[in-house]
């Protein structure tokens, strides 16, 4: 069949899926089941793939679903009940309150700084999860919360999961990681300035929401790119967004609490700024703010323990992996299950144990989690879906369709579509990974026929990523779930779509000229 037909072809679940989750703001649940049939569907007819391939590709994105994606979800919302069941959310709302009342810096805080780390440490949907279901319980509109989470939590995946995004894309095209992630720390510095005025803008839903915290803004902002770009250049992958996101929240909540400290009353004009008033009256204790925040703490601590950086222990913890070969078509390959040192398991043990800390009985604790797998129905049903969907695609060629239409298409000017093309990837999967596995070799492959620099192209591949993530299915579905607005992710998605595209456009026109300078 004609290349370009099967394009056309391939684009519609992608297309069906806007559509329905931004115009016509269908509940996820719903089109994500109807277009995982209808993908599966197009796919037996028009790229030929087995009964018995198309199955048990699903199946394989249904385990991947549920292991580690969902896990991550439950086990991120079960602290959050948890916290809200034993109180230490309010101790946390008081300690929040003392740092600043005011919203816009919150939203750097937490969305931001916090949101940053917790993708740099742990990724696969933490990042949206924890800080906005504490935004939401602080006082901020659920929608908002999730809205600006999803925003806030571009950038930081691209150096997600220490460094597992640009790792495997270097990998998979055999360039130099240290290259590799000087160029995409390049390329998304302008967007890590730029972002935080956004957030503030967004808070207040005025650009006068910058009178007042625009040295805080601009600080949060360089205190993440200024070291980020120094760590990618010279140490590589795996701390650039760790280090970057510390400083800023550290820098951002020293600077708020200056700011505190000098003035008496901050002017802020939401009316809300009067519930945190009162609730700032009220002092909270260091053992008290240590027992609140300890989920978070030993979170923290075990994940960084567990990772790379302690070669011995992550080794071991390697051990208690599975591997086990569901898809049965043509190049195969087995599929990993971690069973201990997966973020989602990370969070669980740290709660329980936060939760013995706190003296809190087993028994309230398993009824939390309970209710908390009973709440999150909707949730699975969504995610096994789009990643079933992203299996399918992927396995079946459409996705090989999908590039190859927009590379044939585009000709010399592809660089201007290279972002977009991982955006599509992320939107698909899920995952910064996933979509620098599914087009980095391609990415490449077209600079070099175009003779431009591979390592740029590759880096624009995670860079335009980063945006994708903020209009993904599994972020949105992840970010409704944990703020209480399941069944409102159509909602959520419209809002978020507009900046996705800002943000592709911006960084397609800056990869563009880049591509003049970066040549092989």
């Amino acid at each position: 069949m004609n290349e370009y037909l099967l394009f056309a072809i391939a684009i519609i679940p992608i297309a069906w899926l806007i559509v329905s989750l931004g115009i016509l703001k269908f509940p996820a649940h719903k089109t994500c089941i109807f277009t995982a049939i209808f993908t599966f569907i197009i796919a037996l007819v028009f790229w030929k793939i087995s009964f018995l391939n198309a199955v048990t590709a699903s199946i394989e994105g249904i385990l991947v679903a549920l292991w580690p994606i969902l896990l991550v979800i439950v086990a991120a919302l079960f602290t959050y009940n948890l916290a809200v069941e034993t109180k230490s959310m309010d101790t946390m709302k008081k300690m929040l309150s003392s740092i600043t009342t005011d919203q816009r810096i919150q939203v750097l805080i937490l969305a931001w700084g916090f949101g940053g780390f917790l993708e740099a440490v742990a990724g696969y949907g933490t990042a949206v999860a924890i800080p906005a279901s504490i935004l939401a319980s602080i006082g901020f509109n659920p929608i908002f919360a999730a809205i600006i989470c999803l925003i806030a939590n571009t950038v930081p995946t691209a150096f997600g999961a220490i460094g597992i995004p640009v790792t495997t894309l270097a990998t998979v095209t055999g360039l130099d990681v240290m290259k590799l992630s000087y160029l995409i720390s390049i390329q998304l510095a302008p967007f890590i300035i730029i972002i935080p005025f956004a957030l503030v803008i967004l808070t207040k839903k005025s650009f006068k929401a910058i009178k007042g915290v625009f040295w805080i803004t601009l600080v949060s902002g360089l205190a993440f790119a200024i070291p980020q770009i120094f760590v990618a250049k010279y140490l590589g992958a795996e701390l650039p967004a760790l280090i970057g996101s510390l400083c800023s929240m550290l820098a951002t909540v020293i600077m708020a609490k200056f700011m505190n400290k000098n003035q008496s009353k901050l002017e802020i004009e939401s009316e809300e700024s009067q519930v945190y008033d009162v609730v700032a009256q009220s002092k909270v204790t260091f053992r008290e703010g240590l027992l609140a925040w300890l989920p978070y703490i030993l979170l923290c601590i075990l994940i960084l323990i567990a990772s790379p950086l302690f070669p011995s222990i992550n080794e071991f913890l390697a051990k208690f992996t599975s591997e086990i070969q569901v898809y049965t078509g043509e190049g195969a390959k087995a599929t990993s299950f971690i069973w201990i040192n997966t973020p989602g398991m990370m969070i669980i043990i740290s709660t329980f144990m936060a939760g013995l800390i706190q003296k809190v009985k087993i028994s309230i604790m398993l009824n939390v989690f309970i209710s908390t797998i009973k709440q999150l129905t909707k949730s699975f049903i969504t995610i096994t879906s789009i990643v079933a969907i992203s299996k399918i695609m992927s396995y079946s060629g459409m996705t090989s369709s999908i590039s190859f239409g927009l590379c044939a298409t585009t000709g010399s000017f592809y660089p201007i579509i290279s972002p977009l093309l991982g955006s599509i990837g992320t939107f698909v999967t899920g995952s910064d990974t996933s979509a620098n596995i599914l087009f980095g070799g391609l990415q490449t492959q077209a600079a070099t026929s175009l003779g431009i620099s591979p390592y740029w192209i590759a880096a624009a591949n995670t860079a335009g990523a980063t945006a994708g993530k903020m209009i993904s299915p599994q972020s949105i579905a992840i970010a409704a779930s944990a703020t209480g607005l399941i069944g409102k992710e159509g909602k959520i998605f419209s809002s978020t779509v507009k900046f996705c595209l800002g943000y592709v456009i911006i960084l397609g026109i800056l990869v563009y000229f880049g591509s003049y300078f970066f040549t092989i």
